[in-house]
Order: C-alpha cells, then structure tokens, then sequence
C-alpha cells in the first residue's frame, strides 16, 4: 500500500490527504506506512527465516537502502544486526508480546534511554 493508493480509495489528491492525514495524526501518511513496514519487518526479521533482503521486499520496499536507512532510524540498528539480536532478546515470548515491546519509536514519540535491544 502506498499513499496514491490510500488517496485513490478515500477519492482525494495525494496532496489532500497528506495535509488531512498530518492533521489528523500529527505525522505524513507516508511516515505512518513506513513505520508499519518497519513493525512488519521486525517480525520477519525474529523469525529468522528471511534475508534482509527477503523482508525488504516482503514487506513493500522497493530499495534495499532506503529499507535499511529507515529501519536503522526507528529501530536503532541495522536490520542485519536486529535479526542476529532480536531471537536472543526475545526467547520464549509470545509473538504478540515481542511485538510489543520491540515496537520502532516514530520521530514524535519520546525515547526512553536503553530503549534498545540488549
């Protein structure tokens, strides 16, 4: 899904339903996606059955660099280096709890400190 596909479906500009969006959510409806990429992508990346490459196409990215920019940004490390950690940090939890508490920060949302895996 991409954001002319969103405005095509609610019948408004791109344009429009960026600025609505922002309002709305206080964030780009392009950011907003992103961030679910990204959610996506950590839980392929746990399962540990996929390249990073794999998951950059899995989940919708056209480019294995800009995946791997983004996913750095919000997550604090490179996907790579995710996939090697987040198997160890979350052994034995259920998959809807490790979602939870590996949700990627967006850019309004305040950080706390050690807020990465470990």
């Amino acid at each position: 899904m991409d954001v002319e596909a969103l405005a095509r479906d609610a019948h408004m500009s791109a344009g429009h339903l960026s600025r609505e969006f922002r309002r709305a959510y206080g964030e780009s409806p392009y950011s907003y996606l992103m961030t679910r990429r990204i959610e996506r992508a950590m839980a392929l990346l746990r399962r540990g059955d996929l390249s990073v490459t794999e998951v950059c196409f899995a989940v919708g990215s056209a480019s294995l660099g800009t995946f791997s920019t983004r996913f750095t940004e919000l997550v604090g490390m490179s996907p790579s280096a995710y996939r090697r950690d987040a198997a160890r940090a979350t052994a034995g939890m259920p998959s809807c709890v490790a979602k939870q508490v590996t949700r990627p920060v967006r850019n309004r949302e305040a950080r706390s400190p050690g807020g990465h895996l470990g």
